[in-house]
């Protein structure tokens, strides 16, 4: 049965002229009529008992009607806000550590001021799991810092950040990386972004440094920081604060730059909504 059928079959519990409730739905007679027997024939019952011209509820119709009134009342009011508020619905969106914490939550909560109808169902995952939920289909939108290609995900280009590396001692003068290859690394966990960058961009350096602890988040690292020759590579933005009031120290090195792009990706198949364009061009908006 459809939508259009139960609401003929409605008004026509109301008003039995079957040539009434045509010119207020703007069909013809036969119309209206055809649409009723349609729907008898999917249920395998006579509704209405047909007198003259008219159309009246039989035992069997006003059954039907007593058991889905509300149900059809609830459909109304769901179709009635969808076409009032084409910016509605669920997105959901999953970020790496890096931008999860530090660059999405402000922007989310700015858009979800504006949209009082959107609902934003956000997670952090490192960069690869976020990849693969993109592929499965999992989520609508992910954001991630990993160089990365796929013939069936989109990538665009919404910022940039610096990788740093950051000591609880303070070092007085530029050193070479070498120097720094028996002190106690504390590194993100296999699958980070962060981790797969800095790695990277050290090539054969990367498989000689010491990689005494790996973690999932920042907080950890940022507190063992504190003891003595333990170092890290992270987001600038995850340690801001804490370089800015001297708790901890950027680690100058010469000859290297660890710079990256922060990427909204989502499936090439997605189909975009207006929530989905319109969430989208807000986050490129803010130039992050």
């Amino acid at each position: 049965m459809t939508f259009r059928e139960l609401e003929i079959f409605f008004s026509l519990s109301e008003n039995s002229s079957v040539s009434s409730v045509a010119k207020e739905k703007g069909l013809s007679q036969s119309a209206v009529s055809l649409s009723i027997k349609s729907l008898e024939n999917d249920l395998g019952e006579r509704l209405f008992n047909r007198i003259g011209k008219k159309l009246i509820l039989n035992e069997r119709g006003r059954l039907f009607r007593q058991k889905t009134f509300k149900s059809f009342l609830e459909l109304k009011d769901a179709q009635n806000l969808f076409s009032k508020n084409k910016l509605s619905g669920v997105l959901r969106i999953l970020a790496s550590k890096t931008i999860g914490t530090f660059v999405i939550p402000e922007i989310v909560y700015k858009f979800l001021e504006n949209y009082k109808e959107v609902n934003i169902i956000k997670e952090t995952k490192n960069s690869a799991e976020i990849i693969k939920s993109v592929l499965n289909g999992e989520i609508d939108i992910g954001f991630i810092e990993t160089e990365f290609e796929n013939e069936n995900i989109i990538k665009e280009k919404i910022g940039e950040d610096e990788l740093v590396i950051v000591s609880g001692e303070e070092y007085k003068k530029e050193v070479f990386i070498d120097e720094l290859k028996n002190k106690k690394w504390l590194l993100r966990e296999k699958g980070s972004g962060t981790r797969e960058m800095f790695l990277n961009s050290l090539g054969e350096y990367g498989k000689n440094i010491n990689i005494f602890m790996e973690f999932s988040g920042f907080i950890e690292i940022k507190n063992l920081l504190k003891h003595k020759d333990t170092i890290t590579c992270i987001s600038k933005y995850a340690v801001k604060n804490e370089l800015s009031k001297k708790e901890l120290f950027e680690v100058k090195v010469k000859n290297f730059e660890f710079k990256r792009n922060f990427y909204l990706i989502y499936h090439k198949n997605r189909f975009k909504t207006l929530l989905f364009n319109k969430f989208c061009e807000f986050i490129k908006d803010k130039n992050v």
